[in-house]
Formats: C-alpha cells, structure tokens, sequence
C-alpha cells in the first residue's frame, strides 16, 4: 500500500517584537549597545553572516542579557530599521512643513529638492549599518513592511501638500505621483549609498531635475477626459 503523504506543517512565524522596553538606565544601556554593535556588525558582514552569539562576544554581553530584550536577529534588524526609516520621516516631513515644496519656479524648487535628497543620503551613511539594513529591509520579506509603511505615510503627507498647489489637478493623479516620487527618491538614495564613488552629486540632481520638471506639468490644465486617457490606459 501507499504510504500516506505527511501533512505539511507550517514553519512558526518569527518573532519581530522586543520583549520589553527598558525602564531602568543599566538595562537601556544594555538595550543601546546591543543595537549599537549590531548597526556596526552589520558595516562589515552581511545579515546573513550576523548572528546573536556574534552581537554578544563583540559587545561583552551574555546571550541572556541580550534574550531579555530581543527574541532573534530579525527584532534586532527590525529595531535597527524602525529608528533609520524614522529618522528618514523626520526630516522630510520637516522639510515639507518648512516650505520645501514651496518656490518660484523650477530652478528653486530643484535647489530645495537637491537638498533634501543628499541630507537623505547623509542619514543612511551616517547611521550605523544604515546601507546594510537598507538592504535587509529590501530583501528579507517580513521586514519589508518598515519600508512600505514609511513610504505611504511619507507619500501622503507630499499628496496633502502637492494638493494645495495644484488644485486642478484630479486627485488620483496627484496621488500616483507622489507615490512615484517617494518610490523614485528612494531608489535614488539606494544607488548613491550603493555606490557613493559614481556620481553620486549627479545622480542626486537628475532625479530631483525629473520631478521637478514633471511637476511643473502639472500646471497646465490637465488633459481631458483623463490623463491616461490618450495612453491607453485607465484609471485604477
């Protein structure tokens, strides 16, 4: 007789959460430098090669006492991410209350978005492992949620802002766009951190020069009876 076939069971999910939030100043300072190390760790070796046992011999700390805060890697990456991605949101939203959507033309507008595209890039190098956990975040499925999470909050918060300024536009335009250009932006910082030696400064201004075109577009009246009309396309 056939042997029946064994049931497939599920791998458990992974635990992403940190077990708990230090109160006390000793346990914070154990909670920073195992996160610390780790964003260090993570300059020189790939997350694939790091490794809790590692965190803990360079950091002088017992597996326990790195247990008592972070279940795995991953919590620790996911710890690590959070704090970048939100450092990232600071200083864009900043940016957008600061008027740096505001300006008089292109040549200012693209002035103003050169900046805040190299002050992007400025983060992610200047915090520890930035360039590694950006990949990490990019590449390990559970934690790519960090990355879309931020990029949507981002994305509306430039819609709410680009609104104002053109109020002809039809909002699910404007919407795409931004999305495009929070998506785009991104993915300029990314090759710039990949590969600071080539042209990063140029990189930087013909991506910024592309939206800044692009947007001034959208000062003409929009085309009817839909932008997407005259390209095949519909409406989503």
């Amino acid at each position: 007789m056939p042997r029946p076939k064994a049931a497939h069971v599920s791998a458990p999910p992974i635990n992403l959460d940190t077990k708990l939030r230090p109160t006390q100043a000793r346990a914070q300072d154990t909670y920073e430098v195992v996160l610390a190390t780790a964003g260090e760790m993570l300059r020189t070796m790939g997350f694939e090669q790091l490794t809790t046992n590692a965190i803990c011999k360079k950091a002088g700390l017992t597996p326990p006492a790195l247990y008592r805060y972070f279940p795995n890697k991953y919590a620790i990456l996911k710890a690590l991410g959070e704090r970048l991605m939100a450092e990232q949101d600071q200083v864009v939203l900043a940016w957008i209350e600061d008027g740096g959507l505001d300006g008089s033309g292109v040549d200012d507008w693209l002035a103003k978005s050169v900046a805040i595209q190299r002050q992007m890039v400025d983060i992610i190098l200047n915090f520890p492992g930035g360039a590694a956990i950006g990949r990490a975040l990019r590449a390990v499925p559970m934690l790519q949620s960090l990355r879309f999470e931020s990029r949507d909050m981002v994305a509306d918060r430039f819609f709410q802002a680009i609104c104002v300024r053109y109020p002809d536009t039809p909002e699910h335009r404007l919407r795409v766009a931004t999305r495009m250009m929070v998506e785009l932006s991104y993915a300029a910082s990314e090759m710039v951190v990949e590969e600071p030696e080539r042209d990063a400064d140029y990189l930087n201004y013909e991506v910024c020069l592309l939206f800044a075109l692009y947007f001034e577009s959208f000062k003409s009246p929009p085309p009817e009876p839909s932008p997407y009309a005259g390209a095949g396309l519909q409406k989503q």
